[in-house]
């Protein structure tokens, strides 16, 4: 998928599927550095039972975080994005350096589920600065029997 490709996705807000894998150059790091993808990194674990989110958000509480699952197959992280920044409450007390950024005031990542997702069976905690989404597998579906038939 070509560079630009990507880019209008990433600007339209398209869903990325859970399999494919961010583009990466020849030392393994990402291509694109902006966005939602850059700002709320994501790894993705395919388990037997389950697949787990495990997405970075720094200074977010669990109030600031929204996850959703729309049309039936695409899970919606959204975050309003304000970190808050230290009060102090001594007189005097002044910033002089501020290097942490906040996130862009609302990010959104969104991602395709497969066909075998259990979307009424969603679960999300937040701890540490890390949401974790996990999201259950359905039964595979049961095989057809073959039953023998005797010809009389």
């Amino acid at each position: 998928m070509s560079i630009v490709v990507e880019a209008l996705g990433e600007l339209l807000n398209f869903p990325e599927t859970i399999l494919s894998s961010p583009r990466t150059n020849d030392h393994g790091s990402h291509l694109h550095r902006g966005g939602a993808a850059a700002a709320m990194p994501a790894d993705i674990i395919d388990a037997a039972k389950e697949y787990t989110f495990y997405v970075d958000v720094p200074g977010l509480s669990k109030s600031d975080i929204q996850v959703t699952v729309e049309e039936e197959n695409t899970l919606v992280i959204k975050s309003n994005g304000k970190r808050k920044r230290e009060d102090r409450e001594e007189e005097g007390c002044k910033y002089i350096r501020l290097e942490r950024r906040p996130p862009p005031q609302k990010l959104t990542r969104k991602f395709r589920l497969p066909e075998n997702c259990n979307v009424s069976a969603v679960t999300a905690k937040c701890e540490n600065g890390v949401l974790t989404v996990v999201v259950e597998k359905l039964p595979p579906p049961p095989k057809p029997k073959t039953v023998q038939v005797t010809i009389s």
